[in-house]
């Protein structure tokens, strides 16, 4: 192994009302934990750290039974896998990111062999549990077997998206030798240390020396390049921190606990963990709001309390992760919320949560913290039916949450207001603790955000929960995505969000193409109001003026545009557009009126929909449809989405005003 690092440094992040509140830029990790925290304090606080981990392993009736109906989904497509050939990524998926920019190919077999061997743990578990002796058990841990050698024998871990070996060598073909530490080797390396730690000894009776392979290939790929390198940029070094920290942190954490023997090379791993993790945290603002958004939250955020989580048991509650930027970060999701599985979405994130959320985490973290409203939220949605597509280390817990069976389910808080003022972000409804009636949220922030749509000024705008001028959401990640020519994706594009086009211009990308705040909204008055100008490049910000109001005394949603523009730059068109994309069915009607229902919006069975209304009523419609042939699209809005394109009239181009009043169909 290489000579042990040095500490690093916090690097301060951003405004000063963040958690990185410590001396000399420490964050709230250092601030709260001190010397405990340290490589030297973590050398005696960690033994015996994983038999303090409330995972247990397998043992009689210490996991659920095989015929436990929470495991019911799990069982049938794993009975169904096994003794079948595993799912084989190739080189040739590997070469396709390079050659074409498809990314599924790969990752796709990657995921599904992963799924499968997460799959054949929990009914390795269940059998063990059952009878550890019987043939049962000895065939599922064939396929753990089986599936954790694949991994050890699989040429990279790494993703081939994020593999520097094309743009190092020009090769297409990843090398063992050079491992690449990304989000797929992390979570690759916390795969097999969640399998070590609820299966060793299991592993040890029949494959003896697949335990010490699978050290040595997390030492080699994972926790070695860790250590001796100090280039990835996910550590945050540079200041800019994103949701790749916590993810990869946090999986590290759990491959240094079960894996890593030594005890001092195990105290410096996880000391650099912590390190990074506080980077995370001391980039959180105030309001605890993520620019990525509610679905990046959760292998962003999320991840960085699972990490705290397992640190605190591995030292006997001696670094205590209960901390204010924890409390802040665990309400956002609810406070983004828009009615059963709907949340607003911001970014490259769908509207739609996915299935496979740990929302039985958050619950935890929510009444330890006694934030009884993102405990609700949390129960309220949780399924008690884990998915493989979590991952083993969400699963086992998922598995170990006992819900009280007598209780009534949870409901949603759905707060009446919120607004998050570090991103400019407002979420009002008419009706508090409902989903009845209208949502408005609005958004400012600016255009170099992490995973960053061009959408600065947009609205949403849902009816009983379900959002019908929407915005499109993450499709699937190619090559174009991270690259170049991102914003030639139509999703990213400001001309397919709810935004002005002032002279058909696109908003700009980067953060000084952002909004301005000249009004924030308050509970009894949820009205902002923001100077957009910049985002077009434009000289002023007040040269386009945005107000998105609720007005729960009229159940209306008003969305007030007003400008007085400058000559039309080089390049523009001589159009003021304003642009709404709706979801589901619309229909125009006479007199400046049009209605949206959620007819074809997948699982939304019908219900009501909107009207909306415009002035001046000689503004231009123009319709376009786009057809989603994009399987995450499709899969979140049907078919098609649907652009209003409101035209200006010549008279108002220079300097006029438009609204959109938005209210329930009669």
């Amino acid at each position: 192994m290489p000579v042990l690092p040095t500490p690093l440094r916090a690097t301060p992040d951003g405004p000063t009302a963040r958690y990185g509140s410590g001396p000399a830029g420490a964050g709230p990790l250092a601030t709260a934990w001190g010397a405990a925290a340290s490589a030297d304090s973590l050398a005696g606080l960690l033994e015996s750290a994983a038999v303090r981990v409330d995972v247990p392993p397998a043992g009689p009736r210490a996991w659920p039974s095989a015929d436990d109906a929470r495991i019911a989904d799990l069982r049938r497509q794993a009975a169904t896998e096994r003794g079948t050939t595993w799912p084989q990524p190739l080189v040739s998926h590997y070469a396709r990111y390079f050659r074409d920019g498809n990314r599924t190919a790969y990752e796709g077999l990657v995921a599904a062999r992963q799924q499968r061997l997460t799959r054949a743990v929990v009914m390795a578990l269940a059998a063990v549990s059952d009878d550890p002796a019987g043939t049962d058990a000895e065939a599922w841990l064939d396929e753990v077997i089986d599936g954790a050698f694949l991994l050890c024998e699989q040429s990279s871990w790494s993703w081939a998206a994020h593999d520097d070996v094309h743009s190092r060598t020009g090769n297409v073909v990843p090398e063992p030798a050079v491992p690449y530490l990304d989000l797929g080797a992390g979570e690759v390396a916390a795969q097999l240390a969640w399998i070590d730690h609820v299966l060793g000894p299991q592993l040890d009776g029949r494959a003896p020396g697949l335990r010490r392979r699978i050290r040595d290939e997390v030492r080699d790929r994972a926790i070695r390049p860790f250590l001796e390198r100090l280039d990835w940029h996910w550590l945050g070094l540079d200041g800019d921190v994103h949701n790749w920290n916590p993810w990869i942190h946090s999986n590290l954490l759990a491959a240094a606990l079960f894996l890593v023997e030594e005890p001092r090379l195990q105290a410096h791993a996880v000391a650099r963990c912590i390190e990074g993790l506080d980077r995370f945290l001391a980039s959180i603002p105030g309001d605890g709001a993520i620019d990525e958004g509610f679905a990046y939250w959760w292998n962003g955020a999320g991840r960085a309390l699972e990490g705290l989580r397992l640190l605190e048991q591995a030292t006997a509650g001696a670094l205590d992760g209960g901390l204010p930027v924890v409390r802040a970060l665990a309400a956002f999701p609810y406070r983004m919320h828009l009615g059963g599985t709907w949340f607003l979405n911001v970014a490259d994130g769908p509207a739609r949560a996915a299935d496979a959320l740990p929302w039985d985490m958050l619950r935890r973290w929510a009444v330890r913290l006694g934030d009884t409203a993102a405990a609700a939220h949390a129960a309220s949605l949780a399924s008690g039916r884990p998915d493989a597509a979590a991952g083993l280390g969400r699963v086992l817990h998922s598995l170990l949450d006992e819900p009280d069976a007598g209780a009534r389910p949870a409901a949603a808080p759905l707060p009446a207001f919120s607004y998050l003022p570090s991103v400019q972000i407002m979420v009002a409804r008419e009706h508090g603790g409902a989903p009845l009636g209208l949502t408005l949220a609005a958004k400012g922030g600016h255009n170099g955000e992490h995973h960053n749509h061009r959408d600065v000024g947009s609205v949403v705008v849902a009816m009983d929960g379900i959002p019908l001028l929407v915005d499109a959401g993450q499709p699937t990640y190619t090559a174009q995505t991270f690259g170049p020519d991102r914003y030639l994706i139509r999703a990213m594009q400001s001309s397919w969000h709810n935004v002005p086009a002032p002279y058909g211009l696109e908003q700009g990308t980067g953060a000084s193409f952002a909004a301005t705040v000249l009004q924030e909204p308050t509970a009894g008055e949820p009205a902002l109001a923001l100077g957009l100008g910049a985002a077009y490049g434009l000289d002023h910000p007040e040269q386009w003026i945005r107000t998105a109001l609720l007005n729960r005394d009229a159940a209306a949603a008003v969305i007030d545009d007003r400008w007085t523009l400058p000559s039309p730059p080089p390049g523009a068109t001589d159009d003021v557009d304003i642009t709404y994309l709706a979801a589901g069915t619309v229909r125009l009607g006479q007199d400046a009126t049009a209605t949206v229902l959620p007819e074809g919006i997948p699982a939304v069975p019908g219900g009501r929909g909107v009207r909306l209304r415009w002035k001046p009523a000689t503004a231009v419609v123009l319709v376009d449809e786009w057809q989603l042939d994009d399987p995450l699209l499709s899969g979140v809005w049907g078919h098609h989405l649907t652009r209003l394109r409101f035209r200006m009239p010549a008279e108002t181009r220079a300097a006029g005003a438009f609204t959109l009043t938005v209210e329930a169909t009669p």
